[in-house]
């Protein structure tokens, strides 16, 4: 019997913290997460790179795809069956934002480790290859790229809008996780537990929902690591500089007033 699509159940049935057995996927070692809206363009190529980098790995892994109700070829795109030995999934997020589709898959996983990633691969998959060690050896329980650390190299630099955007959404950012360099970049990865228990207490459903996310885990005394990364800007981005900059901020603001009092 199919399996309900996690899109058609009602949040205020899950609470959006545990979901039902039945739409938790088999626990594995290491579980991507690839929140994507409209993203078929882009989604071939982060998936068969991706596939075919699992697939030389010692350890079991899987995909998810989050639809984020897109209205392209996304959700068809990543119904294809990629590979005999590493399973990609497709699951639904109705509610809007980044942060929501993140959170939806991290609650529905089971794999020892988890993260995500942008759908545009802007951060090589081989990154994994420094990011795991760190975790597979008690090192660090939340590992995340960083493009303004010692050994980053940007490979193509973001439009000057966007760039002024993320110096002023950084230097916000900075107030509430003063030790970390760069929130923002998408490429984080975390033992499973810790994830789980950061994204259910998740608020924010927006692009501002990294540092929701690792500030909940620093307060969990949950040393962050950062690691370098080659970083290449790709055309074709969802995010709206303007609206969803606007908005972005504003849940930081939010954010550091609700921490504050």
């Amino acid at each position: 019997m199919a399996q309900p699509d996690i899109a058609l159940i009602p949040a205020q049935l899950t609470g959006e913290l545990d979901f039902p057995e039945l739409l938790l996927r088999d626990p594995c070692h290491l579980e991507i997460l690839i929140p994507a809206r409209n993203e078929a363009q882009r989604l071939s190529r982060t998936l068969m790179t991706t596939v075919k980098y699992l697939e030389r790995q010692p350890y079991s892994s899987s995909i998810v795809v989050i639809d984020n109700a897109s209205f392209d070829h996304t959700a068809d795109l990543a119904s294809k069956k990629w590979s005999d030995q590493v399973p990609v999934h497709l699951t639904g997020c109705a509610s809007p934002g980044k942060g929501a589709a993140v959170r939806r898959g991290i609650l529905t996983s089971r794999a020892r480790f988890v993260g995500y990633m942008d759908a545009d691969l802007a951060t090589p998959i081989e990154t994994l290859d420094a990011v795991m060690p760190l975790l597979e050896n008690n090192l660090a329980e939340a590992v995340i790229g960083s493009r303004k650390i010692g050994g980053a190299i940007v490979a193509k630099r973001q439009p000057p809008l966007r760039e002024i955007g993320g110096i002023a959404f950084r230097t916000m950012a900075r107030h509430l996780l003063r030790d970390l360099t760069d929130t923002q970049c998408g490429f984080k990865f975390f033992a499973g537990d810790v994830a789980r228990r950061a994204a259910r207490q998740l608020t924010i459903d927006g692009f501002a929902f990294d540092v929701e996310m690792l500030r909940i885990i620093a307060d969990m005394n949950v040393d962050i690591k950062e690691t370098p990364v080659v970083w290449t800007d790709v055309e074709g981005s969802t995010l709206r500089s303007v609206r969803d900059g606007v908005r972005a901020t504003a849940d930081l603001y939010r954010l550091s007033r609700r921490r504050s009092g």
